[in-house]
């Protein structure tokens, strides 16, 4: 079968290494995204096992409190050899998520962190998750995580260290060729802080970079 796009929704991609919290973030996120009236698909990504062929589909149990909600979509899926962090069948699955009229579209990663930028080619947004702690920040950031992001979060800001990631971070960004320099958002997502503050550099960012002329009638834009 053979779908063809259908784009009217915005697409965030969330990306970033592993035990960042990116899907206890995604909870939150659509929380908000929700109370503003928008319907939300989910796309979570969990690694293949190069053994076995199968993957632990985890990010769901962080979400519980959204499969109640007939506005929220979750489909979890495994990527099977593919490489860039996501899955071959993700493509299809946002036109079928835009097809059914979902407003936002949240793509998540697997985590691997280097290789992860197959993201940049599917999302009108990615936002890029660092947390203090992790040995290789600085080089998961020159590996190219930070060259593909439009936000960057430094998640769980209420632990050591969070602050001099934030400043390791602006100084990378410093070195960086682009024009446009992302901002950096200090979040803790357990304690759902500095979500609403994601939300609106989302708004932002969408509003910056949507084309002009463009006839579509994106919901969010409503």
């Amino acid at each position: 079968m053979s779908v063809h796009p259908h784009k009217t929704a915005l697409r965030i991609g969330i990306t970033g290494p592993p035990g960042a919290g990116k899907s206890t973030l995604i909870d939150k996120l659509v929380s908000v995204i929700r109370s503003k009236g928008l319907s939300v698909g989910i796309i979570a990504v969990d690694p293949s096992s190069s053994i076995t062929g199968g993957a632990v589909l985890g990010d769901r149990i962080r979400m519980q409190q959204h499969y109640s909600d007939k506005g929220v979509f979750i489909r979890s899926m495994a990527t099977r050899g593919s490489w860039g962090g996501l899955s071959k069948a993700v493509p299809q699955t946002i036109n079928l998520l835009e097809i059914i009229g979902k407003d936002v579209i949240l793509i998540e990663t697997v985590g691997v962190g280097q290789t992860e930028i197959g993201i940049r080619e599917l999302a009108d947004i990615v936002v890029v998750i660092f947390v203090p702690g992790y040995g290789d920040s600085i080089q998961l950031m020159k590996a190219g995580l930070v060259e593909i992001a439009d936000i960057i979060v430094v998640n769980k800001a209420d632990c050591e260290g969070a602050e001099n990631l934030a400043s390791q971070i602006k100084a990378e960004l410093r070195l960086s060729p682009r024009k446009v320099v992302p901002p950096i958002i200090m979040t803790q997502s357990e304690a759902n802080i500095g979500i609403d503050r994601l939300y609106e550099e989302l708004e932002k960012h969408w509003k910056a970079i949507k084309p002009s002329g463009d006839s579509h009638n994106y919901a969010i834009d409503k």
